[in-house]
């Protein structure tokens, strides 16, 4: 928050979070009777938010310090009641100034709340029609539970829980769509579970933790890994990952063991990224991910590791639209089969994205919309776990998304992708292909 806040500014937001009695007297002599602010003000300091000066004056239109709105934050923790959800949210604005104020905020640290819960339900319909094929229509429902608890001042912990179910064979999935392996799950998983601490501009992740590709935006891989993470670095952020990818590339089929085919799909996994601040008017990134695991990608492609490079540029043309371009390639590749059948296809080593923006869905505004537009091609190889889209692994072609917040924290996605479902092996024809996929999110 800029520092010409003013104090009477700083009332109106506090007056959110006090009861609607204001039959408080007011104690300051520059706020008189007939002042808009005057009940307000009156009231915040017969609650012991605000003290005013030493003289007896409040100064209402003097500017006012960070330190001196985390004070107000500070009590207003320590009063409790009101609007919790924006107290929580100007305490986290003003984190580092409340931990400077020492042990009065540990003391009112545990007259909050320490667990937070978040989530949301969704419903998502997906219907692919492929040349020569019947189309295929695919619902699923999901329903995600995400605890953060903080342990200090440094350090939360934080999961998610998940239970996916498929409305049309009323049985588990992993709720990706038909595109991935459809081996049955448990009704209800864990599949993250992290601790992450905080130091100025260092970030530390530690456990089953969230692993999202940031160069290129979740277009290698956007689901979870188990190890560490440390992100450090402020308007430019190196981030070094490594663990245990826990499923096999959505891209590669579940085999047959009893055949003498691979069955262990967990592969070990190290990665660095190096991006500029996302927010920036160009942004920037390039990384470096490696996957190993000797059977499984020796009977893919002939190589015991998947070595994938990544690079993204973006920028922003005004407040509401902006352009991107991501690219990732696969330098391992050969040939399918233990090396023995075809050469795998040029393509499905190469994935790249170029996508145009048009403003942006705000969930807690009701009436908001994003539009977007891509040219993209994503390769069975080069893209690991990407965000799900309309588009799946080994297509190509053009794809439509429309955004729009139908009330607070209830948002449609609608998305149309028409291109073609390329070949694995040089030589194997593309086929014509397009997707619809929808889905309304309800986020609490």
């Amino acid at each position: 928050m800029k520092r010409n806040f003013k104090w009477l500014a700083a009332s109106a937001v506090f007056v959110c979070m006090a009861p609607k009695a204001f039959a408080a007297e007011n104690p300051f002599s520059d706020v008189p009777l007939d002042h808009w602010s005057y009940a307000a003000v009156a009231q915040l300091a017969a609650d012991g938010v605000i003290e005013g000066y030493g003289d007896g004056t409040y100064r209402g239109e003097q500017e006012i310090t960070r330190y001196e709105m985390a004070q107000m934050v500070a009590r207003a923790m320590a009063k409790g009641g009101g609007d919790k959800a924006l107290i929580d949210k100007l305490a986290a604005e003003y984190a580092d100034e409340l931990h400077s104020l020492g042990v009065r905020v540990s003391a009112l640290e545990k007259k909050v709340d320490n667990v937070k819960w978040g989530g949301v339900l969704r419903y998502r319909y997906k219907t692919i029609r492929v040349d020569g094929e019947d189309k295929k229509n695919s619902q699923y429902v999901t329903l995600r539970l995400e605890p953060e608890a903080r342990i200090n001042e440094h350090w939360v912990g934080k999961a998610r829980m998940e239970y996916n179910t498929d409305m049309d064979t009323a049985r588990n999935s992993t709720g990706r769509g038909p595109s991935v392996n459809m081996n049955r799950e448990p009704e209800f998983r864990m599949n993250r579970a992290w601790v992450e601490g905080t130091y100025g501009n260092t970030v530390i992740r530690l456990g089953k933790l969230p692993f999202f590709t940031m160069v290129d935006n979740g277009m290698v891989a956007d689901d979870s890994i188990s190890g560490g993470q440390l992100v450090f670095g402020k308007d430019v952020k190196v981030s070094l990952t490594a663990g245990r990818a826990n499923q096999a590339p959505d891209g590669m089929p579940r085999i047959d063991p009893m055949a003498g085919e691979p069955d262990n799909y967990t592969s070990s996994y190290q990665g660095i990224e190096i991006y500029n601040d996302r927010n920036a008017k160009w942004t920037w990134g390039v990384g470096w991910h490696t996957f190993r695991n000797k059977d499984m990608l020796r009977y893919h492609y002939n190589k015991d590791a998947a070595n994938i490079w990544d690079v993204g540029v973006g920028y922003k043309f005004s407040r509401n639209l902006s352009a991107n371009f991501y690219m990732a390639w696969n330098t391992a590749p050969d040939r399918v089969d233990y090396g023995a059948g075809d050469l795998v296809k040029k393509g499905q080593r190469r994935a790249w994205t170029f996508q145009v923006n048009y403003k942006g869905v705000n969930p807690q505004q009701p009436g908001s919309y994003g539009l977007w537009f891509r040219l993209r091609m994503l390769g069975r190889f080069a893209a690991w776990m990407p965000t799900d889209t309309a588009l799946g692994l080994s297509q190509k072609g053009q794809e439509y998304g429309f955004d729009y917040a139908f009330a607070k924290n209830v948002v449609g996605s609608f998305m149309y992708f028409n291109g073609s479902t390329m070949g694995i092996v040089e030589g194997a024809k593309n086929i014509d292909s397009s997707t619809f996929f929808g889905e309304l999110n309800f986020y609490f």
